[in-house]
């Protein structure tokens, strides 16, 4: 069995994990079912899809970005500071300056670890902790609300076009960008040549720090998109924005088969993780499960997810020894 096939088998289970959730949950609610209410978990779940494919690129090169939410955090602050300084200002330009902040963020991130040779966990965990602080002195630790927004800043995302929102809309053209560049780019391939085998990659002369580097600077792009998304959507903007995100991503990530150690991962894998998540936020609480529950079904859920990656690498593994007797 080769490893695209034992993808594409947890890709499958998966998506009936998915379904058989979401039909449970309209059993009890149908009104979960509906158009507006799809819309809405559309809507949720967009940021969670355009971050995890970020975080996806960098776990395929064995690394991880555990300052993704804080680069949203920094990013989402700037665009409302320059919104509310300059509301005449058009919408795309305010866009185009979060992902260059974005951009820039992530290549901090990429040139510690290529050239300084620092583990990607350490470097993340201080910029995550600066790009923090950085929110606080940015805004003075005051908040960005709506009423100090303009209109146009607010309602871009909220623009619907064949019945789905800009925000919808964008999610789905970062999965289709995301899986061009993963199966028919040599960037794509690199990165899952860089994870697989870091030894095999440098020997067929695949900078492997440089790989990375590229891994976290598309990273940070996208985060800071997510950077204006998450700040217009919500219409707020303060020290505090996603904080804790990096985890759900992470999570979503994992569920959808994106293997810790690197190499092994799909787009669809991804999007279904955050699919599975995006019901259970947006289910639970209406069926009445407490807070509390909600984290301890969620992480049931993670280190489940954890252990049938681990089974399916152990699987792969013997059957690639298999192959190779």
């Amino acid at each position: 069995m080769t490893l695209r096939r034992l993808s594409k088998n947890r890709d499958a289970g998966l998506t009936f994990l998915t379904a058989m959730l979401f039909g449970v949950v309209t059993f009890k609610l149908p009104q979960f079912a509906s158009l507006q209410s799809l819309h809405g978990i559309l809507d949720d779940t967009a940021i969670l899809v355009l971050l995890a494919l970020a975080q996806m690129f960098v776990i395929l090169t064995r690394g991880v970005d555990l300052s993704v939410a804080a680069n949203v955090a920094l990013t989402g602050m700037i665009a409302a500071l320059l919104n509310q300084a300059h509301p005449n200002v058009p919408v795309v330009a305010i866009v185009l300056v979060s992902i260059l902040c974005g951009t820039l963020l992530g290549a901090i991130n990429g040139v510690l670890v290529w050239r300084l040779k620092i583990p990607p966990i350490v470097v993340t965990l201080g910029t995550m902790a600066i790009y923090r602080g950085l929110v606080y002195v940015a805004s003075g630790g005051t908040w960005v609300t709506s009423n100090k927004m303009s209109s146009e800043f607010q309602q871009w995302v909220r623009e619907e076009f064949l019945g789905l929102t800009t925000l919808s809309w964008l999610a789905i053209l970062g999965v289709v960008a995301g899986g061009v560049l993963l199966r028919m780019t040599r960037t794509g391939r690199r990165l899952y040549a860089v994870g697989s085998s870091p030894s095999a990659a440098a020997y067929v002369g695949i900078d492997t720090g440089r790989m990375q580097f590229v891994a976290f600077t598309l990273a940070g792009a996208i985060a800071g998109l997510c950077g204006y998304l998450w700040v217009a959507r919500f219409a707020v903007a303060y020290t505090e924005v996603a904080q804790g995100f990096e985890l759900t991503v992470i999570a979503a990530c994992v569920i959808g088969g994106v293997s810790i150690a690197g190499g092994v991962g799909t787009i669809t894998g991804v999007v279904l993780g955050c699919l599975f998540l995006g019901i259970i936020r947006n289910a639970l609480p209406l069926i009445g499960v407490s807070p509390f529950w909600q984290m301890a079904i969620s992480g049931a859920v993670i280190v489940g997810a954890v252990i049938v990656n681990a089974r399916t690498q152990s699987v792969t593994r013997q059957h690639i020894m298999e192959d190779t007797r």
